[in-house]
């Protein structure tokens, strides 16, 4: 004989089933994102590493996680997938303001400062405002695609903003094939044998 469910039993069921539906995505999931995403990423999309209080933008490529996780997780995560990548290398920028924030006004500002070189390793730095950032990634999301993983860091402007370059083809490389081109261009044609 099957167990008949009283509608008590069925409206709790049902409630908890909405409940789990509408749960925050658990904090793995950023990283079966990054996973999926980062073969279709290439030079000019984003990822961006963010404290938790950073805005939800709105450009129609940006896309925004939450992942539960800390700042230095996320980071860590996130470097060694790319370095593990065939096709894609980042340039790392960083808010200019945060060697100005007070370890008294955001406690652990400092111990994050001193963690960054280990964790951001060889990669240099390049160190602009925060809103000069935000702007850079409003803009490309208009045409590019920028993942944003917010962590569970509650120190302003420690946000880390990856750009996406060919791993296989750098600006050097570029520069060489622009030149070889132009100086094609400019030779005068031979003149035809007859």
């Amino acid at each position: 004989m099957t167990p008949t469910r009283t509608p008590h039993a069925t409206i709790l069921l049902t409630l908890a089933f909405l409940a789990i539906s509408f749960l925050p995505a658990q904090a793995a999931d950023w990283r079966t994102t990054l996973k999926q995403e980062l073969p279709l990423l290439g030079h000019r999309n984003w990822i961006v590493i963010v404290d938790s209080a950073y805005p939800l933008q709105s450009s129609p490529g940006v896309e925004t996680l939450e992942t539960g996780a800390t700042q230095q997780e996320v980071v860590r995560d996130v470097l060694q997938s790319l370095a593990a990548s065939t096709h894609v290398a980042p340039d790392v920028f960083m808010d200019a303001e945060l060697p100005y924030v007070p370890e008294q006004k955001a406690p652990g500002v400092t111990d994050y400062r001193k963690s960054l070189p280990e964790i951001l390793g060889a990669h240099p730095v390049t160190s602009l405002p925060h809103e000069q950032l935000i702007k850079m990634l409003g803009d490309s999301g208009k045409t590019f695609h920028v993942l944003i993983l917010k962590t569970t860091m509650t120190i302003p402007y420690t946000s880390v903003f990856l750009r996406l370059g060919c791993k296989y083809w750098n600006d050097a490389d570029e520069k060489e094939l622009r030149k070889a081109m132009s100086q094609r261009k400019a030779a005068p044609a031979s003149p035809k044998k007859e």
